[in-house]
């Protein structure tokens, strides 16, 4: 019985949150429409007279939109008839809820007034997107709540930062109104140049006052961002959302500029609009759960002087550690090479750049997080005990928020100064580390390595992608070569520090099947992957050049495998591990050296 109530709680904030996500996306699809489609649907609640799909494409994005809003609505209300029969007695569930439904009833009125043209256009956008946006917050409120182990009474915002982050949630809120407003309304010709301008009556104003809102809403995320860094070292969830309120709104700001200098994409569009959406969800997040931890100013205080008592070198050093620099460098290393054998040419300079930098906070932010997932099995592991979470010198709440500052930054760096495709192709890495192989892989399976390979083998993807705009079968080979390196180069490592990986409770694969047996396989691995490395110029991807080259680098790695699989001990295992790592930089080189010539 007891277990059939944790699932039923279990379920329940999963109904919420998926309510959330879907009035997200009404928001999003909301702004898309008004932007790109304007009326597609001239009449409501139907769609030019009937409920099926129009063929028209503004009028199926408007029909789309309105699909979404009666699925939000309907999620909205099954969740509220759920916490109605057994969650009304906790307010901080239940309130918030209700309002998101009410407040849910009074937008629908407004769009059908917008409609049928009982409201001026201006003022009917401004309120659709301000009610969608109070619904979202009473919505992300609910769902704090219902996270939380002991839930109290009220929201308590004791602290000065507490009461930052509310007044910064507020800013937030009144920046998106009014800029929908400056949006909808043609003040942006009322007030040109930048920062400052010579405003042309009401609407000149109006977007001269949205600029000064940015102003100082900015300032407000920037102090938030470095007092949640002095103040809420022991809070993660609290920090992670400050941290990605202030990054957010950079991001926002980036992808505005962007949108303007590359004539308004509509794919920049819908990330510009996904991005104030994720501001203000993040700013709310923030706020919430500051309210709910309901802190003194003493322990701010005690957190602030920690703070102030460490060194800038010793905190630079350990944040380059979250990185694990080493591991990034030989990930940058088969990126560039990507750049080059892709173009068949140095890549510009700019590009190599934010390619580079941006593939380094993607990697270097991942593993970040993976150190705050296994920050437990580190301290029981004698080769990553000294890391800066296990070893105290940072706290995880820490350690998590830099590596979400990272990937968040990573793809709106690469999404504005490289590619889309590259940008996404580097998020589909960072999920696939993250999620898929420390999340799900890593306890659960001892073929973790295996198939969490693909990981470690998307950044040759991106680097091609970034100089090429595309992807095709050659480039595909590159994201091979990586993905067969990788079994044997950490199963070799795993033979080194079997003990440790015994006592985390990992189950690599010398720890499940013995020694033997991952010797064995390390030498089947490494036959396949230099296998492969020859074979790849028959798909077009190198020459005779490269081949003579891959011959001499396969049979070095080959005489490296097979001592390993025919002596023992930990010696010829960590010569492997070391060679592979210098063979997988060679191979690469090689292409390039290829490719170029």
């Amino acid at each position: 019985m007891k277990n059939k109530r944790m699932n039923l709680k279990f379920e329940y904030r999963h109904l919420l949150l998926a309510a959330v996500m879907a009035t997200f996306a009404v928001i999003v699809m909301g702004v898309l429409v008004r932007v790109t489609a304007g009326e597609g649907c001239p009449d409501w609640p139907t769609c030019y007279g009937t409920w099926t799909a129009p063929v028209q494409t503004s009028a199926l994005l408007d029909y789309v939109h309105r699909a979404a809003t009666v699925l939000a609505g309907l999620l909205g209300l099954g969740a509220l008839a759920w916490t109605w029969r057994r969650y009304r007695s906790t307010r901080l569930i239940f309130v918030p809820w209700l309002l998101s439904v009410l407040t849910f009833g009074l937008e629908i009125l407004v769009s059908a007034a917008g409609v049928w043209q009982w409201l001026p256009t201006p003022l009917e956008s401004s309120l659709h997107l301000g009610l969608a946006l109070l619904i979202f917050g009473f919505q992300l409120m609910a769902v704090a709540a219902a996270f939380q182990t002991k839930i109290p009474a009220r929201l308590t915002f004791q602290t000065p930062f507490a009461r930052l982050s509310l007044i910064t949630l507020v800013a937030i809120f009144v920046l998106l109104f009014s800029g929908t407003l400056v949006s909808v309304s043609g003040a942006t010709a009322s007030c040109e140049g930048w920062p400052l301008c010579d405003p042309v009556g009401a609407l000149g104003w109006l977007n001269l006052g949205h600029r000064a809102i940015v102003a100082v809403t900015g300032i407000l995320a920037a102090l938030l961002f470095v007092r949640a860094w002095q103040t809420q070292r022991s809070q993660p969830a609290v920090l992670v959302a400050a941290t990605s309120t202030a990054v957010l709104f950079l991001a926002q700001g980036l992808m505005g500029a962007v949108e303007f200098a590359q004539g308004f994409p509509p794919y920049l569009l819908a990330l510009h609009t996904a991005t104030s959406g994720a501001v203000f969800a993040t700013a709310t997040l923030t706020a919430v759960l500051s309210g709910l931890a309901a802190r003194d100013s003493q322990a701010e205080r005690f957190e602030r002087a920690e703070w102030r008592s460490r060194t800038t070198k010793g905190m630079t050093k350990d944040f380059l550690l979250l990185t694990k620099p080493i591991v990034v460098l030989l990930l940058l290393v088969t990126t560039y090479a990507g750049m080059v054998i892709g173009a068949r040419a140095f890549p510009p300079l700019s590009l190599t750049f934010w390619t580079l930098l941006g593939g380094f906070m993607a990697a270097g932010g991942s593993g970040a997080i993976n150190q705050y997932i296994d920050r437990y099995d580190d301290t029981r592991m004698q080769r990553t005990q000294k890391r800066p979470i296990p070893s105290g010198r940072m706290t995880p709440a820490e350690g998590l928020a830099f590596g979400v500052a990272m990937t968040l930054g990573s793809f709106y760096l690469l999404v504005a100064f490289v590619n889309l495709l590259a940008a996404l192709l580097s998020l589909a890495g960072i999920i696939y580390y993250v999620l898929l192989y420390s999340i799900f892989l890593k306890k659960t399976t001892v073929q973790n390595i295996v198939i969490g390979g693909g990981a470690g083998a998307i950044p040759p993807l991106v680097g091609w992608a970034a100089a090429t705009g595309s992807l095709n079968i050659p480039s595909l080979f590159l994201f091979a070569i990586v993905f067969m390196w990788t079994p044997p180069h950490f199963w070799a490592l795993a033979i080194v520090r079997r003990k440790d990986y015994a006592r985390a409770g990992v189950p690599m694969l010398p720890v499940i099947r013995g020694e033997v047996e991952t010797r064995k396989q390390i030498f089947i691995y490494t036959v396949e992957l230099v296998a492969l490395t020859l074979l790849i110029p028959l798909f077009g991807l190198g020459s005779s050049l490269y081949f003579v080259l891959a011959i001499l680098l396969g049979m070095w790695l080959l005489g490296a495998a097979y001592k390993v699989w025919k002596l023992e001990g930990n010696k010829v295992a960590w010569k492997m591990y070391r060679y592979s790592s210098m063979y997988l930089a060679f191979i690469f080189v090689a292409l390039m050296v290829d490719a170029l010539l």
